[in-house]
């Protein structure tokens, strides 16, 4: 498709000449940006975020807008959220966490789950954000495999999804409770008291750019669910791609979508707005169209960081933004999570006189790698240009076999030159999982693209199982586990079945056990099960009965067959087929 020539908003981008621009950037000088901590002790993603802000000319600047499900507003100030991530920072110190010890959330989108996260960053601690839909069985694995020793969350999360865990958990040390006003025994405890007991005073000690910071989990198609692990020096690509690919600027009111739960509610949701000094908006509600829609007129919002499935949705409705909203603020707005069709980038265009700008990045990565920016001209359904600073390429990849594709067009292997700032670091306790996702010093994304001749990269397909559904990463082996502790369920497999608003729908195939049938009552009753366990962002929305699943001759049930043969799909490679 030909590319487009953006309708700007503004006089000037932070990045004006994408290509003069790219060869003379420097991770180097883009780090002198940044404060460092006092007496050269290193680089802390908080002290960054918040410190410095709130010593400086930004002090009273508004750096978190909180909005209530009943739209009442309530504003916190970078000098404000420097005391209160001090007093979480303290909290910690008080219950004996040690640096590198990993505290866990399981809050939806509340002011708690900011505080913690900057408090635990503040003291070194590790923080690992957990997506508050989850059901038990999935809090439990990652609780489990990420070893953690303080969860915060709500009573009512804490009495549905971790009461009933606590004796399955021997290192979890403190269970806080954000809204009970007194504490419960020696182990759960109250976070409302503690943080009155606490000091607003917290000096951030030295902090190596190598410290681990961040820990997320994504699922892989085989085994339990995968922890990524990213250092403190993350913070410079989120400096430079909140800059540059979301060109926030002094003055500027951002609002990315992502439930912190998820790597872009924690990189984007959280540190890149707050490092480049500008108010980000906090919505506590699910999507609403009209809510959205009201949010971005009265807030004045600037630059918008929203998923496919949300601009799917709204593309559905027969609502004319422009003509009801006054959006005359809004300068940029940014999608990720899945590929972004043409017809969205265009549908931005006509809707809102600004194209969507699609930009790819994973957990594993940390920050933006490829991106439309503001500034070039856009080729609608394309992932865009390289970062500057971030080196990618195609590659032909075929068991120990590596070689860099030249040729325009071809399809290959997406891959990343290692040494970018946000690179994950390990996964957790897998080094060898770890190893295996490097080849020549490049990192493998395991996604399949294309580069154009102008330099364009273009999305194909994944190279594995993964399920992405509303913008969410599920893992089949996680969910065919759950279903299988249903009583009527002998196996299952689950895979993607393609859904024009959620991007993916998970559909399961199960075998039944002796003596159930397939009628709609168990079928019910199994999705209501998974539901349960699982929770709605991850359970099945599909189920089919099936005698036998395809298998390997070594086990292996073949998803790919699967996805095939229900969508009517070549079936390719069948001579490992049981």
């Amino acid at each position: 498709m030909e590319s487009l020539e953006i309708m700007q908003r503004a006089s000037a981008y932070n990045l004006q000449q994408y290509e003069s621009f790219s060869r003379k950037f420097s991770w180097a000088e883009e780090c002198n940006q940044l404060t460092g901590l006092p007496g050269n002790k290193g680089l802390n993603i908080a002290y960054e975020a918040v410190e410095r802000h709130a010593s400086g000319e930004k002090a009273q600047t508004i750096a978190l807008r909180w909005i209530r499900k009943d739209m009442s507003v309530e504003n916190y100030t970078y000098a404000g959220l420097q005391k209160l991530s001090s007093r979480f920072a303290n909290v910690l110190l008080r219950l004996g966490i040690m640096k590198g010890e990993r505290i866990f959330s399981l809050l939806g989108r509340v002011p708690d789950l900011y505080l913690s996260a900057l408090g635990s960053l503040k003291m070194t601690a590790v923080f690992c954000p957990l997506f508050s839909v989850f059901g038990p069985e999935p809090v439990f694995q990652r609780l489990h495999l990420g070893d953690a020793k303080v969860l915060v969350t709500t009573r009512s999360l804490f009495e549905k999804k971790v009461k009933g865990l606590l004796n399955r958990l021997p290192v979890l040390k403190f269970v806080l409770l954000t809204d009970i006003d007194s504490h419960v025994d020696g182990k759960v405890l109250s976070l409302p008291v503690l943080m009155k007991e606490a000091s607003d005073e917290f000096t951030i000690p030295a902090t190596d750019p190598e410290d681990a910071a961040l820990l997320h989990f994504t699922s892989g198609t085989t085994g339990l669910p995968k922890g990524a692990l990213h250092v403190h020096n993350a913070v410079l690509m989120h400096y430079v791609s909140g800059k540059y690919v979301l060109d926030l600027r002094k003055g500027d009111v951002f609002w990315c979508t992502a439930d912190p739960g998820w790597v872009t509610g924690t990189s984007y949701g959280i540190i890149a707005p707050l490092v480049n000094g500008v108010t980000t908006i906090v919505d506590e509600e699910e999507f609403d169209a009209a809510r959205w829609y009201t949010i971005l007129q009265d807030q004045r919002v600037n630059i918008w960081y929203t998923a496919p499935t949300a601009i799917r949705r709204l593309m559905r409705m027969n609502i004319k933004p422009a003509s009801v909203y006054d959006l005359s603020q809004l300068r940029l707005i940014g999608s990720v999570g899945e590929p972004l069709h043409a017809e969205a980038v265009l549908w931005g265009v006509k809707t809102f006189g600004i194209p969507i700008l699609d930009n790819w990045w994973q957990t594993e990565t940390g920050g933006i790698m490829i991106a439309n920016f503001p500034s070039m001209k856009i080729k609608p359904g394309s992932m865009g240009k390289p970062l500057p600073g971030i080196e990618a390429a195609i590659a032909d990849v075929t068991g120990s076999s590596f070689q860099l594709v030249t040729e325009p067009g071809k399809q290959g292997h997406l891959v990343l030159k290692k040494g970018w700032p946000s690179m994950f670091r390990t996964y957790l306790n897998e080094e060898e999982r770890y190893n295996k996702c490097f080849r020549d010093e490049w990192y493998l994304t395991g996604d399949l693209a294309k580069k154009d001749a102008d330099g364009y990269y273009w999305f194909v397909g994944r190279a594995d199982d993964i399920i992405k559904t509303s913008g969410h990463m599920v893992g089949p082996f996680e969910v065919e586990s759950t279903l299988m502790q249903h009583e009527a369920v002998a196996e299952a497999a689950v895979i993607g079945k393609p859904d024009p608003v959620i991007g993916e729908m998970v559909k399961a195939f199960i075998i039944l056990k002796p003596g159930f049938t397939g009628n709609e009552k168990v079928q019910l009753d199994i999705l209501g099960f998974a539901r349960q366990k699982l929770g709605p962002a991850v359970a099945p929305k599909e189920i089919a009965f099936v005698n036998e699943l395809p298998k390997t001759k070594s086990g292996k049930i073949l998803r790919r067959l699967l996805r095939s043969r229900e969508l009517g799909l070549p079936e390719g490679d069948t001579s490992t087929l049981e």
